[in-house]
C-alpha cells in the first residue's frame, strides 16, 4: 500500500549542509501513524546560527552514528519506492540536504511551500506561520501524544506533526483522492508569479511596483538568484514575467 512519507531534517548550516537530525512520518491508510527520529553526527561542525535555530548542540550528536547508519536513515531507504509519496516543506533544502548524504527519492513529490503558494491567499507560508494562521496547532497534542512526541518549532519531529497537518488540510482544499494527491504533486513543480518581495530593501512592495521604479535591483536579483545552487523556482519565475 502507497505510503506518504512526512520529511524534516535539521542541518549544520554553513557552506557545507550537512544533517544533524532526521525525522519522518509515515501515513497510510488504515494504519496509525508512525514516526523515525533520529539525531546523526555530521562530518563537519554544527553552525552556531544553526545552533541558535534548532538547539542541536556538538554534545548531543558526538555519540550518534553517522546519517547513514541512524535508524530513520536505514528506515527512509526501505520506504524509498516508486510507489510512496515524499511530502517536504520547501523540498529543494531537504532534498539537497539528503543528496550530500548520498541519498536520492525515488518516488512522487509533495512540496508544501509550492503548493501553499497556488491554494493559500496568505502572507506568509512558512510553516510555523501556516501552523497558527490555520490553526493546525489546535490539532497538534491528541497526534503528538498518541507518537510521544511534543511539537517544538524547528524540531524535525516536532516539524513533521505540523506538516502532517498542513498535507490534510491541503488535502482538503484539493480533494481527499487519488485526483486531490495528483494535484498537489502537479502544484509542486508548477511555478507560480509571487505579488510581493518578502526580504530585502524593497520588502513587501509589490513586483510591479519595483519595476516601475528599480528595475535594476530586479535585473541583479534574477541572475544572483539564477546562480545559486538551489535557487527559488517561484522568485525567477515571477522576476522573468515582470522583466519581459
Amino acid at each position: 500500500m502507497a505510503a506518504f512519507i512526512l520529511l524534516d531534517t535539521e542541518t549544520t548550516g554553513g557552506e557545507s549542509n550537512r544533517i544533524c537530525q532526521l525525522a519522518f512520518l509515515v501515513a497510510q491508510t488504515k494504519k496509525p501513524l508512525r514516526l523515525f527520529n533520529s539525531l546523526c553526527k555530521p562530518p563537519v561542525a554544527i553552525d552556531f546560527e544553526a545552533m541558535a535555530i534548532h538547539h542541536i548542540t556538538p554534545e548531543m550528536v558526538d555519540d550518534k552514528p553517522p546519517f547513514a547508519s541512524c535508524d530513520a536513515a536505514i528506515a527512509l531507504n526501505e520506504f524509498n519506492k516508486e510507489e510512496n509519496v515524499l511530502v517536504i516543506q520547501n523540498a529543494p533544502f531537504d532534498l539537497e540536504a539528503l543528496r550530500l548524504e548520498g541519498f536520492a527519492w525515488k518516488g512522487a513529490l509533495i512540496d508544501t511551500l509550492r503548493v501553499s503558494r497556488h491554494l493559500l491567499d496568505l502572507p506568509r507560508h512558512s510553516l510555523q506561520y501556516m501552523r497558527y494562521a490555520l490553526g493546525l496547532y489546535r490539532m497538534e497534542n491528541e497526534i503528538s501524544a498518541a507518537l510521544g512526541e511534543s511539537v517544538r518549532a524547528h524540531d524535525a519531529a516536532g516539524d513533521c506533526v505540523v506538516l502532517y497537518l498542513l498535507t490534510q488540510y491541503l488535502l482538503e482544499k484539493a480533494g481527499k483522492s487519488k485526483e486531490g494527491v495528483f494535484a498537489l504533486i502537479e502544484l509542486s513543480s508548477k511555478p507560480i508569479a509571487l505579488k510581493t518581495i518578502r526580504f530585502g530593501k524593497h520588502k513587501d512592495k509589490s513586483f510591479d511596483e519595483i519595476a516601475q521604479t528599480d528595475r535594476g535591483y530586479l535585473e541583479w536579483l534574477f541572475h544572483s538568484e539564477a546562480q545559486k545552487a538551489n535557487p527559488d523556482s517561484d522568485l525567477l519565475y515571477t522576476l522573468e514575467q515582470v522583466l519581459a
